[in-house]
């Protein structure tokens, strides 16, 4: 069945909700998503955000963990290199006991210097960084001793997951695609049409590189019996968001983003769609039996009701029929 995941970073741009109302708003709509069956939950990673970026995936991921009973809580992305790879081994396993067998780590190499230096890091060499940590992680969660940097280590708890927490690489480039088949369980593409490496170099290495890629869909998905009314009040809080992004990743590359201000031109980008029941259906069909569905209910701080209110028309009139939808795409 196709996934239905929510993502929270709990930026907020201002003015807006406060920020207690919107992480009080997002646990409350997790423990209720929870409890209706949405399968999972993306938890990303910033830091040095003035518009509060969540920063700490794992503790975050602890704190969802306490207060449902079902959903996984991936990672999307975790900074590898910017931390300590035997404490992540030892946060992540256990996350991974407190949801009991909860946890998915997504890893990336991340992009922002200016992220880097909060840490004493530079970029360069960040790729050798994450091959060396993901090594150590995997060492770490059998429980056994090993040596790291000329002292023996030991991470207790282990993961409930065994060998250890299913670890993915993310990434946008085919060496990032070739890497994940070397090195991690699975790899998730962040660009349409970089999957087709993981899976080529997986048959070299003669590894089962799973199920075929699904066309990534939008990073964003509103229900609503009026879009083009809610659209007007999403639109602003989405643009924030994806200027915001914007502006890191041409900063990382010295250059200057223009900023989107046409929101009737953003609404034709599909990068967030605001679809009635049927459409979201239609959509659902279109991203295949490994796709996701993926609600971003408090982007760039937007009022709580109005994402409450796209998800519970999404549980009324659309989840009911999507077991259907996907046994017909089976």
């Amino acid at each position: 069945m196709i996934s239905v995941a929510l993502r929270y970073d709990f930026r907020a741009q201002k003015p807006g909700v406060s920020r207690d109302a919107l992480w009080s708003e997002g646990f409350a709509q997790l423990a209720w998503a929870d409890s209706i069956g949405f399968d999972r939950v993306l938890i990303p990673e910033h830091h040095g955000s003035e518009d509060g970026y969540l920063p700490s995936p794992l503790v975050f991921a602890a704190a969802v963990a306490a207060k449902t009973k079902s959903i996984r809580l991936q990672t999307f992305a975790l900074v590898l290199p910017l931390h300590d790879p035997v404490r992540v081994a030892e946060d992540a396993a256990v996350v991974d006991v407190i949801s009991q067998g909860r946890l998915e780590l997504v890893v990336g190499t991340g992009y922002r210097p200016e992220e880097y230096a909060m840490f004493g890091r530079t970029l360069k060499g960040r790729v050798k960084v994450m091959e060396e940590s993901i090594a150590v992680l995997r060492k770490a969660w059998t429980g056994e001793p090993f040596e790291w940097r000329g002292a023996q280590v030991r991470v207790t708890p282990t993961p409930v997951q065994q060998p250890g927490v299913p670890l993915f690489l993310g990434g946008v480039s085919e060496p990032a695609a070739r890497r994940a088949a070397r090195i991690a369980d699975g790899f998730v593409p962040m660009l349409d049409g970089v999957y087709e490496f993981y899976r080529d170099e997986c048959r070299k290495l003669g590894r089962d590189p799973g199920p075929p890629g699904a066309p990534l869909g939008p990073v964003g998905v509103f229900v609503s019996e009026d879009p083009d009314k809610t659209w007007r009040l999403v639109a602003p809080h989405i643009a924030y968001e994806l200027n915001s992004y914007r502006s890191w990743l041409a900063s990382s590359r010295g250059e200057v983003a223009r900023p989107i201000t046409d929101f009737e031109r953003l609404r034709k980008s599909d990068h967030y769609v605001v679809v009635t029941p049927d459409e979201c259906l239609a959509l659902a069909e279109k991203l295949g039996p490994y796709g996701r569905l993926t609600f971003h209910p408090l982007v760039g701080g937007l009022d709580p009701e109005v994402g409450w209110e796209s998800l519970r028309l999404f549980a009324d009139k659309v989840m009911p029929r999507l077991k259907s939808v996907s046994e017909d795409l089976h």
